[in-house]
């Protein structure tokens, strides 16, 4: 006589769980995706738009001033804010691999540096907005510090993610993932290097360097929310 086994409670409750959790982190590892196009797309309109700006003279940043400067630092809020959930996602599917412990949390220090290079505002320079004297403010405000020091940490976090992830992805014999996560890391490091030594230019350098970096990063969390 043939029997029809009945699932028992654990095996009842555990499928809907561990749905929930895929679930839950394919929704973390999205917020990771859209983080960097979301704050290159803003940016960069704002740069072509904003009256006075130069990208070739003025740092993305400086968007946050102005009547319009609320644009900025809410995308600067937004993106930060994004990129520290997405790095949750991360954490999930990268626990126990190479690389897996601190690639999310770097990203998450960079998540966190760009919520607070929201709340401390860049202070205003070099003819913009309009009507700002010609050159580097006379002094900086105590949000111009918090604003350098914000950019510096975010910056360091995000290079080091991109070489954490590139011996990741080297350990799990992906040499394309691997090539790609060093040469966005060192396309920031380079740019910030070169704007931080004011070379011609610096600010667009800088400018590619942290978009390559942000969008490598949101390249990532795409693979693996497809694969989670």
């Amino acid at each position: 006589m043939s029997t029809v086994q009945l699932p028992t409670a654990s095996t009842s409750t555990t499928a809907p769980a561990a749905a929930a959790r895929t679930a839950g982190t394919r929704t973390l590892l999205a917020c990771a995706v859209v983080a960097a196009p979301l704050w290159a797309v803003v940016s960069l309109t704002q740069a072509l738009c904003r009256e006075g700006f130069d990208l070739t003279r003025h740092p993305l940043s400086a968007l946050g001033n102005g009547s319009l400067g609320w644009l900025q630092i809410a995308n600067f809020l937004l993106a930060g804010l994004l990129t520290v959930l997405g790095a949750t996602g991360l954490r999930r599917v990268m626990r126990g691999t190479p690389g897996g412990t601190w690639a999310p949390r770097l990203v998450r220090v960079f998540g966190l540096g760009m919520i607070a290079a929201g709340v401390f505002v860049m202070d205003p320079a070099d003819g913009f907005p309009v009507g700002t004297p010609a050159g580097p403010p006379a002094t900086l405000s105590p949000g111009g510090y918090g604003h350098m020091a914000a950019g510096s940490i975010a910056f360091t976090a995000l290079i080091a993610a991109c070489y954490v992830l590139g011996r990741h992805f080297s350990r799990a014999g992906r040499r394309g993932p691997a090539v790609a996560s060093r040469v966005a890391g060192t396309a920031l490091l380079l740019g910030n290097g070169w704007a931080m030594s004011g070379g011609p230019d610096g600010t667009v350098t800088l400018a590619v360097g942290v978009i390559t970096a942000m969008l490598w990063v949101s390249v990532v969390a795409a693979r693996a929310r497809r694969s989670a």
